[in-house]
């Protein structure tokens, strides 16, 4: 990876560090260790770039895939109809996260150029009213599964978001989204008591993402119930593993590592000593210095399956940056992940919309998690 790859992304090397639980550091400079180095980070001149995704995509209704299940004719309506929150960007987990996208870009960068209309289609979408009818569709009979748990995450990052945003419009919108995230995370809590065996795959079902943002939101707003059951949920799961074939990803239509994601589950859930042993077993490989893994490759772009594989990109760097940050022994992958960035970021504002949709997204995260310092303008 060259520095001119990284320039073409269109991202600045800037310093940007957001933390999984709600405060900020005291000191950013105490805990860098020797990882403070070059990092494909964010700027504000970026995070506007980045907000124009969500922005174009969050009140577009049409094209739609809606998911839904029939229980009679009287329930067929329209995406703005059933979701009038949540109706653009595609799919209902898309426009989740293209909310969750503003509110954490317009948290971190109060000065965006957009602000005004960040705020303003916030406030429309995000009403109370708006809310109360997204819960009345999860209460449908039919609709159980629905979104499980892929948007139920993002539902909840959302929430978490907000919760961190120390704003007047922010408190306004966590009090009107708060019947909908304590029912999702109810449903969830009462999902993983029934679920015996965990979904490894790399797409929207895998348990291990989902168990991560549900990690952070409980953590972040102090739902203790739902951090004992993912704590218990995931040493059942997945603490006896050993061995994963990282060798077999990915598959053709991943966006997410079951490794990885495991990995990214484990580091939250387990103490420092219990995650080395278990790493050992799990990932040996990862400790090699000339680990490597080849970055997802996207056969069309025009294919929303196969744009999954830039997803998978970003996905794999973020656990990467949050494994080195926190696991010295393991900051020989950051060149890994870095290259795994500079890999999809050329693609992102040109691309189409099948991918245009949501991997702003994936690509705020990861940068999000790349860094080490705070926001520069």
């Amino acid at each position: 990876m060259t520095l001119s790859t990284l320039q073409r992304a269109g991202i600045a090397l800037a310093t940007l560090l957001i933390i999984g639980a709600c405060q900020e550091p005291k000191n950013p400079q105490a805990s860098k260790g020797s990882i403070d180095k070059l990092r494909p980070t964010l700027s504000l001149p970026e995070a506007e770039k980045l907000a124009a995704l969500p922005l174009a995509c969050m009140q577009n209704e049409y094209p739609n895939k809606t998911g839904q299940t029939l229980s009679s004719a009287a329930e067929i309506g329209s995406p703005k109809s059933m979701h009038p929150a949540f109706y653009g960007c595609f799919d209902w987990h898309s426009a989740v996260h293209a909310h969750w996208s503003l509110v954490t870009l317009l948290r971190i960068y109060p000065s965006l150029r957009q602000e005004a209309e960040i705020r303003q289609k916030l406030a429309e979408n995000l009403s109370a009213e708006n809310i109360a009818a997204e819960l009345a569709y999860f209460e449908r009979p039919g609709e159980y599964a629905y979104e499980r748990s892929y948007g139920w995450a993002w539902l909840l990052k959302l929430a978490e978001s907000l919760h961190q945003w120390d704003d007047p419009l922010a408190r306004e919108l966590e009090n009107n989204l708060r019947p909908l995230t304590s029912f999702i995370s109810s449903r969830l809590e009462d999902f993983l008591n029934k679920l015996v065996y965990p979904i490894r795959v790399g797409e929207h079902t895998n348990t291990a993402f989902a168990l991560c943002f549900a990690w952070d939101y409980a953590q972040c707003t102090g739902r203790q119930s739902l951090l004992g059951l993912i704590e218990e949920k995931s040493r059942a799961f997945y603490l006896a593993d050993k061995g994963c074939p990282l060798s077999w990803e990915p598959g053709g239509f991943d966006f997410l590592s079951p490794c990885l994601e495991e990995i990214d589950l484990m580091c939250r859930v387990l103490s420092r000593d219990e995650f080395r042993t278990w790493m050992d077993a799990f990932a040996p490989g990862l400790k090699q210095q000339n680990f490597s893994m080849e970055t997802g490759k996207v056969g069309d772009r025009s294919d929303g399956k196969l744009v999954h594989l830039d997803g998978l990109n970003f996905s794999r760097a973020w656990v990467i940056y949050g494994l080195a940050r926190k696991y010295p022994e393991y900051e020989h992958l950051l060149p890994l992940a870095d290259a795994h960035m500079a890999h999809s970021l050329p693609e992102l504002f040109d691309d189409a919309y099948e991918g245009g949709h949501w991997l702003g997204s994936f690509a705020i995260y990861a940068l999000l998690e790349s860094g080490l310092g705070r926001p520069v303008n």
